[in-house]
């Protein structure tokens, strides 16, 4: 039987190492997820990655870009307060929150973003972008470290 491209992002989110910023809320984790980056270089947009990547067992992420993913769990994208607005940051930390919970609803246990183009590319012809985000919406997705792997 013949994978679909669905199963093939599901069989690298699942094989590769991810790289985390651990937040400055203790509580970040039960209200809007655990955020990983593709790369080191990435996770390095928000702060200092670990040390060591982690790994993850998903198994029905919702997949999309930003307004695909809000429109499926929202029923219509959101508007931002602009990226140079003071307030930016407490909107997205509520809109990923909410994103989780209706994520959750709908029985979905992580959240892969890819740029508008990747998605493009990946729903028309299959092809899996360089650069994923993955939100883990239960820690319990998370496996061992690389480290403790080997």
């Amino acid at each position: 039987m013949e994978a679909t491209n669905r199963d093939k992002l599901l069989a690298r989110i699942n094989r590769k190492d991810w790289w985390h910023v651990p937040p400055a809320d203790p509580k970040a984790y039960q209200k809007r997820g655990k955020f990983l980056a593709s790369t080191f270089r990435e996770a390095e947009f928000w702060g200092r990655p670990l040390d060591v990547p982690v790994r993850v067992r998903a198994s029905n992420p919702i997949i999309g870009d930003e307004p695909a993913i809000e429109v499926e769990l929202l029923g219509a994208p959101s508007v931002s307060p602009g990226d140079d607005s003071p307030k930016m940051l407490e909107w997205r930390w509520r809109l990923d929150a909410k994103l989780k919970k209706a994520a959750l609803a709908k029985g979905y246990d992580s959240i892969v973003l890819m740029s508008r183009g990747g998605y493009a590319r990946f729903a028309a012809e299959g092809k899996i972008p360089l650069s994923i985000e993955l939100n883990l919406l239960r820690e319990s997705l998370e496996s061992s470290s690389r480290s403790e792997q080997q």
